[in-house]
């Protein structure tokens, strides 16, 4: 029978590799001894909000105001709406579908029922801010979805058939609160204070340098681009000396 004879290299590679394993864990032990333990004044995670709830990511970014969009995206889209507006119904769809589009790109939500749809503007509108304020941001883009796919419009409100399929006892105490009218009414103070009492109208933000600009009506995705565009090129024109009128007349043609 023929015998193999252990060459003197393979022997040297059994001995070699348990010294050299041995060399390393040394090694570690002592790098973690020489560490120490973390400075005092290092910072700490942050503890979990509520009840071993996640921290909130930047991505998840709660309201009020309503974002919906990256939270980290360039430009900033404030969107003037009335909940009982027939053309912001036909528009909130798409600028939302556009914003998706553009990640560099977020809808802010900014609440201006307007007096001839008054009280049901503000009515719906406390029903998607407490949907929110109940179920978090998702829960308000979905009660706002189904107002304008259930309202009748121009102040008429939605069905007393159509039942809002969010409702709990918890939303419901919030709208019996009214606390959510005192927002939504400040919100509609410092959109006539900017001169804007027509909607839909669009603020564009740049959250870079602050610039922006006001496009009133629905804006279309070439617009927009181009108010990107603008925004970035430093070539802003003047700030007119007074905002234009965008008074809202009940005449069925002009943007409301």
């Amino acid at each position: 029978m023929r015998t193999t004879t252990p060459s003197p290299r393979g022997a040297w590679r059994r001995l070699v590799w348990p010294a050299s394993a041995a060399a390393l864990v040394l090694l570690l032990l002592l790098a973690w001894f020489l560490s120490g333990p973390p400075a005092p004044d290092a910072p700490l995670p942050p503890l979990p909000a509520g009840n071993d709830a996640p921290a909130a990511t930047p991505a998840q970014q709660a309201g009020p105001p309503w974002h919906h969009g990256a939270a980290e995206a360039r430009f900033t889209l404030i969107l003037y709406a009335d909940l009982e507006c027939p053309y912001c119904k036909a528009y909130v769809p798409q600028v939302m579908a556009w914003i998706d589009q553009h990640p560099d790109t977020r809808l802010r939500w900014h609440h201006l029922p307007l007096p001839a749809h008054e009280p049901t503007a503000t009515q719906l509108a406390s029903l998607a801010e407490c949907a929110g304020e109940t179920g978090g941001p998702a829960a308000f883009w979905q009660a706002v979805t189904w107002l304008y796919q259930h309202t009748r419009g121009n102040g008429q409100g939605v069905p007393e058939e159509a039942r809002f399929p969010g409702q709990s006892a918890a939303l419901q105490a919030c709208l019996d609160s009214d606390r959510t009218v005192a927002r939504i009414q400040a919100q509609a103070r410092e959109g006539s204070r900017d001169g804007i009492n027509a909607t839909p109208t669009l603020r564009v933000r740049d959250e870079a340098t602050g610039q922006s600009l006001l496009l009133p009506g629905p804006v279309e995705a070439d617009a927009l681009l181009s108010a990107l565009d603008l925004l970035t090129s430093n070539e802003l024109p003047a700030a007119p000396a007074q905002p234009p009128d965008l008074s809202a007349i009940d005449d069925g043609d002009m943007p409301r």
